[in-house]
């Protein structure tokens, strides 16, 4: 199938895990990864509906981004290091992997220096794996006040990247526990978390079931990636 077949079928199994749970389908953002896709790709997708696309890298967005211009909403949903957070916060209209103070401020000091406010995501590390990036569970409380002080972050809510898994179950406890989180700071800092951002193409559904306000979709919309 092609693109717009795809992302068709996506939104329907969107709508079915959040009727399931009794939530409004519209209550679900999708955002369409796009790293590695061809520009052509991207227009195509756009023009069947997406308004939000996610890219990985600072280079490869930057490169788009200059082609295509503002078509959608771009989010940076990879590891952002602090050397690239100046080309971050002039590409992306969001950054969905905040992941420690020194990178908030440098957010912060570079946003200022461009006259603009970032909306930001602070990255969760529910997981135990390695390879996965995020505060820890016992710094996000710090992470989250820090964000709340600084002028020109805009704090939208948190996100997480579960264990790869061929069961979309063995996600569930990941979501879950985010969702408690953002409870608890809620709680605790006094302030609203709009947003969860948690769930790719192997398991959106449970994201959803389990709270989440955004998924992050590739490979189920424009098919496996071409990697070396």
């Amino acid at each position: 199938m092609g693109i717009r077949e795809n992302l068709q079928r996506v939104r329907e199994r969107m709508a079915e895990a959040a009727l399931s749970v009794g939530r409004d389908p519209s209550d679900v953002l999708l955002v369409a990864v796009s790293k590695t896709v061809e520009p052509e790709r991207i227009v195509e997708a756009v023009e069947a509906g997406v308004t939000d696309l996610g890219e990985n890298r600072v280079q490869e967005a930057r490169e788009k981004i200059e082609r295509l211009g503002r078509l959608a909403r771009w989010h940076l949903v990879g590891t952002l290091q602090r050397n690239k957070a100046r080309h971050a916060v002039r590409l992306f209209d969001m950054i969905q992997s905040l992941d420690s103070v020194p990178l908030a401020e440098e957010l912060e000091k570079r946003a200022s220096r461009e006259g603009k406010r970032i909306d930001v995501l602070v990255e969760v590390k529910t997981s135990p794996e390695e390879t996965k990036h995020g505060v820890e569970v016992e710094g996000l409380e710090a992470l989250v006040q820090k964000v709340l002080q600084l002028e020109h972050l805009n704090l939208e809510g948190l996100m997480t990247i579960a264990p790869y898994s061929e069961d979309p179950e063995a996600a569930r406890p990941y979501f879950r526990s985010l969702r408690e989180l953002r409870d608890q700071v809620e709680e605790r800092c006094g302030v609203p978390i709009r947003h969860l951002s948690m769930g790719m193409s192997g398991d959106f559904e449970v994201a959803i079931q389990e709270g989440a306000t955004m998924v992050r979709i590739g490979t189920a919309i424009f098919g496996p990636r071409p990697y070396p």
